[in-house]
């Protein structure tokens, strides 16, 4: 039987990829996102691959907006199996510059999309008593870094409201499968239009992934029913570093956190910014670092191996710490 999965945020970036995975594995998609014009083209690409797919645009800050879209997909394609709750906005600046509407934005956007997205999917799937969701987290769920607080706020909220939702579904001995899939940094289009007061054009940390590669991961939770993969090696080194020395981290991202995100290019004055509106354009999954991301990772060893993927953790995690040492003497701190 053919199952349906809706993606949130599916116009561009890691979502896009995401519908597209689900559609070479043969899986009905509907598409949740703020561009009409972005979705259409999404559903349209998907349709060649021979799948049904209904694009349903709603803003996930609004609850009654994607129970609307839920709704129209449900119409369009039948019962929902999945759902997975992609959808983000990120600030970069420090928080001193961030206003208060801003800051109510991002988190509107990133965490409470995810909490109406998940109430949106448990209504239809407790009908039946089963189906998957998957919320996309971050390494920075875990390991905060400078200049995106809003962001990193929010999926460490996700983290904590999936934590939450997960032990009330064993409570009620539920067949709903919930996951959590943390990626590390992405070549995705936000770099281009998230709201940036930096003066420089904003780039993710190095090593980048391309979206090809959380969207396997997401698809893989999906099908296996995980509890959480950690999307690559820098994840797994963020989350076992800050663990083991978080003060270290925390000195060492005071400088690094800054570098490493931004570039040497001057923002445009006419940057766009898609914090309150969507931002027009023919974007796709990839952003513009395809150059330099990299096609594959053992992201799913993590979860498959799991007292393997320990003991790796383990001693990566004391490389860090080493690591992290090393620069400590370097620069003093």
């Amino acid at each position: 039987m053919t199952r349906l999965a809706v993606v949130t945020g599916a116009g561009a970036g890691v979502g896009r990829a995401v519908a597209q995975e689900f559609a070479r594995q043969g899986c009905d998609v509907g598409l949740i996102g703020r561009d009409r014009d972005r979705l259409e083209t999404a559903a349209a690409e998907l349709r060649t691959l021979g799948v049904r797919a209904c694009a349903a645009p709603a803003d996930m800050a609004d609850a009654e907006a994607v129970e609307r879209a839920a709704d129209a997909i449900e119409q369009a394609l039948g019962p929902i199996d999945i759902w997975v709750n992609n959808a983000m906005a990120t600030i970069f600046a420090p928080v001193a510059e961030i206003d208060p509407a801003e800051f109510k934005r991002a988190t509107e956007a990133t965490y409470l999309g995810t909490v109406h997205g998940t109430m949106t999917a448990l209504r239809r799937l407790k009908r039946v008593d089963q189906g998957t969701i998957i919320n996309v987290g971050s390494a920075l769920a875990y390991r905060s870094v400078p200049l995106q607080s809003a962001y990193c706020g929010a999926k460490a909220a996700i983290k904590g409201f999936t934590d939450s939702l997960r032990s009330e579904l064993i409570h009620d001995r539920s067949n709903i499968k919930l996951s959590m899939v943390h990626l590390p940094a992405v070549n995705t289009p936000q770099f281009d239009w998230a709201l940036n007061k930096m003066g420089r054009r904003a780039q993710p940390v190095p090593p980048i992934y391309a979206p090809e590669v959380p969207a396997r991961a997401i698809v893989f939770a999906a099908f296996h029913h995980r509890r959480e993969i950690w999307v690559g090696m820098p994840t797994v080194v963020a989350i076992m570093a800050n663990r083991i020395a978080p003060g270290l981290a925390d000195r060492y991202l005071a400088t690094a956190g800054y570098s490493g995100q931004m570039t040497d290019q001057i923002l445009p004055a006419d940057a766009p910014a898609n914090l309150f509106e969507p931002v027009p354009g023919r974007y796709g999954a990839r952003g513009r670092f395809s150059d330099r991301s990299r096609k594959g990772s053992f992201e799913m060893f993590t979860d498959r191996h799991k007292a393997a993927a320990w003991s790796v953790a383990a001693v990566v995690g004391i490389g860090a710490l080493a690591g992290l040492h090393a620069l400590a003497k370097k620069y003093d701190f």
